[in-house]
């Protein structure tokens, strides 16, 4: 046989264009310069604790995303924890969308339809965000792809049982991702309707539907009593629907160049339904229940990409007779004038001002701020996720709003005190480092422990430096001269000394403190370190006439309640023990400072 002919019949698959070129999409820029927003946030600290952890966690919070995090912790570790790892699986998953997009368009359509529609999917600007994005919203797509290819097939007459169990599971996979991909189904309803399936077809899909259905259940309703999460989503407005109304126009362009017609599975009647059905169904939802987020129904971009596939089908078609050579040209052209165009946007989605914040920027702001011993407080407690992601940046700090730390109470924020235990906590300290979100991002203090914190700033602190950097804030509070720290009480311990020990420090299990005491002479009002003598004056013993005195009287008692040795069963001394735990200054020493005109409160 001739080489030419074997060469000929020699047709790669179509699919091998559109994955890579998803991938390469995926991979560009992939680290965002190493930033990580507060949903990836939520990931990070999920994926990192253990099996047991996260079991916990999903009962509190969390349940709609329960197998992700499994499958993340898996990754991180297999791999570590790094931006690679965390986002590269969102990347992989959407190289198997567009596989899928590919082969549907092209079993549908022909080559052209395919080809364009799995180029065009890579370049959709709510791809490329979820391309690079630490969530489940990736896989959803990904299985949606999968599950309507597997409806594709059984219609063109591929009806097989083993086909109708794969699709089932897809769709209950897809919704243990998250339960809202289930508004697929009405998607692939109307398709079967459009192209007038038998009954037996519509018989077995609902078989298959309904049993995704029972399966997810569970978590649908145990997900239900963990609303409070998406309390935030505000109601639908009409502003809201601009975004959708568009794609919906776009896509019934894309339709009508298709020609379509009833009876006929073509682009058009897989990928209208699969545009308009997500995104109405959850825009009926929301007007009960807000819930409105575009990428709940990001798997309805498959259905826009097929459709404009459908478009560049139907021009290779319209070429083909007058411009045998130049219809071939026809994809490709249209594929870079896309990419030229949206080069602004793909670039935009690439840089951390893509996200509404950065978690790891604000802990390196923490790192050069921060002094040894100072406490931190954050508003609101969700802001604690920046020291959970980097740990080390607040190696030293104390958080004195925490009573139980986030995996010990089985969230993503931990516990803290009450406002007035809270209030107690910030009035012992002298300087405190406050990790919040950048004004033009804040919400509302809506919670009691952050407005005492709020307070408490206002009254009693000086800010002294202040930095914003990519949607947040972190402000450094100061006690001014003359004002003095309140004396601590056993009723209102300061909580969470040493949360945020170094590593070196937490695998010794002990630190080093100063045996200095910061106390208040109550002449001056001013601080000053303090240095008891060996023997007190009974005057002292008694009470004295200042703080000072108080304070060395306060260590004398301790000596003399500690054992032969002068250590406790563990190697710390009382003394050092009460210091640890009420997180006393080893420094008496006040920094001036003016306010900051920006500052917080």
């Amino acid at each position: 046989m001739p080489a030419h002919i074997s060469l000929r019949r020699f047709r790669p698959p179509v699919w091998l264009i559109p994955v890579p070129w998803t991938l390469a999409l995926g991979l560009w820029g992939l680290s965002r310069q190493r930033s990580v927003w507060r949903d990836e946030a939520a990931t990070w600290m999920a994926a990192q604790r253990s099996v047991p952890e996260i079991w916990h966690l999903l009962g509190q919070v969390d349940a709609v995303h329960g197998l992700y995090y499994l499958l993340m912790h898996a990754l991180f570790s297999c791999f570590g924890a790094s931006t690679t790892t965390l986002r590269l699986p969102s990347a992989l998953a959407m190289a198997v969308a567009a596989a899928c997009v590919t082969a549907i368009g092209r079993r549908l359509a022909g080559d052209p339809a395919g080809l364009g529609a799995g180029l065009a999917f890579g370049l959709l600007p709510a791809v490329q965000f979820s391309l690079q994005d630490g969530r489940p919203y990736a896989f959803v797509c990904a299985g949606a792809g999968i599950s309507t290819l597997l409806l594709v097939t059984v219609l063109q007459g591929g009806g097989r049982t083993a086909r109708w169990v794969a699709y089932g599971g897809t769709v209950l996979v897809c919704a243990l991702l998250n339960w809202l991909s289930l508004l697929i189904l009405p998607a692939h309803l109307a398709t079967l309707l459009w192209t007038r399936a038998g009954r037996p077809l519509r018989a077995r899909w609902a078989v298959a539907a309904a049993a995704a259905v029972l399966g997810a259940l569970p978590l649908v309703l145990f997900s239900r009593t963990q609303s409070h999460q998406v309390a935030w989503i505000p109601p639908l407005t009409w502003h809201m629907m601009i975004g959708p109304a568009v794609l919906l126009g776009l896509g019934g362009l894309g339709a009508l160049l298709d020609r379509p017609g009833a009876g006929r599975l073509s682009p058009a009647a897989v990928g209208l339904p699969l545009l308009a059905a997500p995104q109405l169904s959850l825009i009926a939802v929301s007007l009960v229940h807000p819930l409105f987020q575009e990428r709940y129904v990001l798997f309805g971009m498959l259905g826009l990409a097929l459709l404009i596939g459908a478009a560049l089908q139907a021009a290779v078609r319209a070429a083909r007779p007058r411009f045998p050579r130049a219809s071939a040209w026809v994809v490709p052209v249209a594929t870079a004038l896309a990419l030229v165009a949206l080069l602004p946007e793909s670039l935009a989605e690439r840089s951390p001002a893509s996200r509404v914040d950065d978690v790891l920027a604000v802990a390196a702001d923490v790192r050069k701020l921060k002094r040894s011993g100072d406490a931190v407080v954050f508003v609101p407690a969700d802001r604690r996720d920046t020291a959970q992601v980097s740990p080390d940046d607040f190696a030293g700090l104390r958080d004195i709003a925490l009573v139980r730390d986030p995996v010990a109470a089985g969230t993503l924020k931990g516990e803290e005190a009450g406002p007035e235990r809270i209030r107690a906590a910030m009035l012992a300290q002298r300087r405190i480092l406050l990790v919040t979100d950048a004004p033009e991002v804040a919400p509302p203090l809506s919670g009691e422990r952050d407005r005492t914190k709020a307070d408490v700033l206002r009254r009693h602190f000086t800010a002294v430096a202040d930095r914003r950097v990519r949607g947040r804030r972190v402000t450094v509070y100061e006690r001014g001269h003359g004002q003095a720290p309140h004396p601590r009480s056993s009723r209102h311990p300061v909580y969470g000394a040493s949360v945020f020990p170094s590593s070196s420090a937490a695998r010794a299990g002990s630190s080093t403190m100063s045996s200095s005491r910061a106390s208040v002479d109550g002449s001056s009002g001013k601080w000053q370190a303090v240095r008891c003598p060996a023997r007190l004056p009974e005057s002292w013993m008694s009470g004295g006439s200042s703080a000072a005195h108080l304070s060395c009287a306060f260590q004398q008692r301790v000596r003399n309640r500690q054992p032969e040795g002068g250590e406790m069963g563990d190697g710390t001394s009382p003394a050092r023990r009460m210091r640890s735990r009420w997180g006393a200054s080893s420094s008496a020493r006040v920094t001036s400072g003016t306010a900051d005109s920006r500052a917080w409160v």
